[in-house]
């Protein structure tokens, strides 16, 4: 995967301002709610949308700071973002189609953290040009991060019985939990997919491809002038 050039410092800004922004609005949220009802940060995090949103924040102000210092992003965290954005599709399509209007935050909370959120992202990956196209033979690394997620879950309900959504409780069956993984794991490849084909789309400070046609045209006289000086 090539390097891109990097996004203005205004895009890095605004990247580091949003990921702070949505970790502030996490702890704001369990400072004024969870507490009261005697559950835990890990219960806290144990939630899809909390976890996904605070490791995604986390990734768009490493970004940002790479452009505010104007360096290109790394091809690891590069991965990273894509897979954080396709992450926030399936949370904002799962809570906005699925299930909408359900938990116990504010209203305002519910809107910035499920629709709001993964919009930006989205927007920000279609049009900022500082990512290079996923190659197509990565897209399973859009698949570790839920197992991961899925596997302490699961293991939770197991041993405590707590889960943070009710298709993942034990008591369901094993068939209901097999259905609903393979719902999450299908639907992961599918917004993977979505994110890997617009990481092909030209963004803003891309060279097109008559651009760089162009300086390979006028970089050829300086190439041809240098190997006829090096000649005896």
């Amino acid at each position: 995967m090539t390097s891109s050039p990097p996004a203005s410092p205004v895009i890095g800004m605004l990247r580091v301002l949003t990921g702070g922004g949505v970790i502030g609005i996490l702890v704001f949220t369990y400072v004024i709610g969870i507490p009261r009802h005697g559950a835990s940060l890990i219960d806290y995090f144990g939630y899809f949308t909390n976890l996904t949103s605070l490791l995604t924040s986390g990734v768009l102000i490493a970004t940002g700071l790479l452009s505010l210092r104007r360096r290109s992003v790394t091809a690891p965290l590069a991965s990273a973002r894509a897979v954080a954005v396709a992450c926030m599709i399936i949370v904002g399509v799962v809570y906005n189609v699925l299930v909408p209007g359900t938990g116990s935050a504010p209203a305002w909370v519910s809107v910035a953290l499920h629709t709001l959120f993964p919009v930006l992202l989205v927007l920000d990956w279609v049009l900022i040009g500082d990512r290079a196209p996923m190659p197509w033979r990565r897209l399973w690394l859009v698949l570790p991060y839920p197992a991961i997620w899925l596997g302490v879950v699961l293991v939770r309900g197991i041993t405590d019985g707590w889960v943070p959504y009710g298709f993942l409780l034990p008591e369901r069956g094993v068939l209901s939990l097999t259905l609903h993984v393979a719902g999450l794991f299908a639907a992961m490849l599918a917004s993977g997919s979505l994110v890997w084909a617009l990481s092909r789309v030209r963004g803003l400070g891309t060279p097109g491809r008559s651009e760089e046609s162009g300086s390979q045209a006028l970089a050829q006289p300086y190439r041809r002038a240098s190997a006829d000086a090096t000649r005896p």
